[in-house]
């Protein structure tokens, strides 16, 4: 008996997942679990997660909003009344995890933190993600990508050579935390099936971003402890050459030699087999230490090219290049597409939208539903029902309460 004995069952089918993730962080989480066939449920207050504000375009939510949230099911609930906490305890006690991204105490300060609710369940994964983690000096400092990938050292390595440190254009720190509580609920759900038990996981995003640096860390060991200055696109620990951004006739493309044949290659693939025999040029560490020729060189060849051109042929040579894509290439790459990794959905708020799938592919298994995401509290009758089991009257108290939204 394989997977695909069981071709309509998705791997988290039956796992009952309470997401109060806000922002990104915890809500990928939440998205990932979704993806994977969980039913998970966004928790929001009354007034709403903050990310619901931030459109720009005039709807009423943002991109964002309808991507991290797609297969969710929407329940609005006011914690700070003792209705609504009451609430929160009885869906925990149905739950298997519940995850949030609040700031470390938040929860405890509601009386519905993870020991309380570990009290009311105890096979109950508590995952929570914040920006430095439930202890140490740093614990209460507020925490957002940006100043997360300040203090990683993220941005002390990005940026132009001889320029002020940047972040990247991207929340990757957000995400980085997100994928890793993720991973950590997994870890304590496989726990949970061999001992019966429930277990808090927590992610610090900080300690998230700092498999990333690896080059640059051990960059800066072998520099006798001190970093290695920002260089921009070539490479963070002045280790490889070529390895940089290349100007073509209509872009860039990104091109970069791992070994000693890839070098060859491009040696012959830009007419420069002359530079095969030169000294300056004899391996690794030489090139590096003169990169500038390098690249001159590499560029020389680009610039009289099309980008998908330069990188069709230094492909075709066993080299690694890529042309660099703008966000419109991306959302239509047949590539993409055709994996099912990008695909559009109407959306009854947006119109019709690029959404995308979770990366994580289960072999056998069904794709995720085309489920948009939901409107503040759309499903919260629906959850309280299916879940706990009110009758319609009870549920309308609860409204009349200001319980549930």
């Amino acid at each position: 008996m394989n997977a695909t004995d069981f071709p309509n069952r998705m791997p988290l089918a039956g796992v009952r997942v309470l997401d109060l993730g806000q922002i990104y962080n915890g809500p990928y989480a939440g998205f990932l679990l979704a993806q994977a066939g969980a039913d998970v449920i966004k928790v929001e207050p009354l007034r709403g997660d903050a990310l619901r504000g931030r459109s720009r375009s005039g709807g009423s939510i943002p991109w964002s909003v309808a991507a991290l949230n797609q297969n969710k099911r929407g329940l609005a609930l006011d914690l700070k009344s003792g209705a609504g906490k009451a609430l929160l305890f009885d869906l925990a006690r149905k739950a298997d995890i519940l995850l949030e991204n609040f700031a470390p105490g938040v929860m405890d300060r509601l009386g519905c933190g993870a020991r309380e609710l570990q009290t009311a369940n105890p096979r109950l994964i508590y995952a929570a993600s914040s920006g430095f983690g439930m202890s140490g000096p740093d614990r209460d400092n507020l925490a957002m990508d940006l100043t997360i990938q300040a203090s990683s050292g993220m941005m002390s390595v990005t940026g132009p050579e001889g320029g002020p440190p940047m972040k990247a254009g991207m929340a990757v720190c957000d995400f980085f935390g997100g994928v890793h509580l993720y991973s950590a609920i997994m870890t304590a759900l496989y726990e949970r099936s061999v001992t019966g038990f429930g277990r808090v996981v927590e992610v610090a995003m900080v300690e998230a971003a700092l498999p990333v640096l690896t080059t640059n860390i051990g960059g800066m060991l072998e520099n006798g402890g001190q970093p290695v200055p920002r260089r921009g696109n070539k490479h963070p620990a002045k280790a490889s050459a070529p390895y940089n951004v290349y100007e073509c006739q209509d872009g860039h493309v990104a091109l970069l030699c791992i070994r000693e044949e890839h070098w060859q290659n491009v040696a012959r693939v830009i007419g420069r087999e002359d530079m095969l025999g030169d000294p300056r040029f004899a391996d690794n560490a030489s090139r590096a230490a003169n990169d500038t020729l390098v690249d001159e060189a590499v560029t020389a060849w680009t610039s009289q090219l099309p980008k998908k051109e330069a990188a069709r042929r230094m492909q075709a040579a066993h080299v690694a290049c890529a042309p660099i894509r703008d966000l419109t290439e991306i959302v239509a790459d047949p590539h993409m597409r055709g994996r099912g990794a990008i695909f559009d959905q109407d959306h009854p708020e947006l119109g019709k939208i690029p959404l995308p799938r979770s990366p994580l592919r289960f072999h056998g298994a069904p794709l995720a539903p085309d489920m948009p995401s939901p409107d503040l509290g759309q499903h919260s009758r629906e959850v309280l029902s299916d879940w706990l089991n009110l009758s319609q009257g009870e549920i309308d108290l609860l409204y009349t309460e200001g319980a549930v939204a």
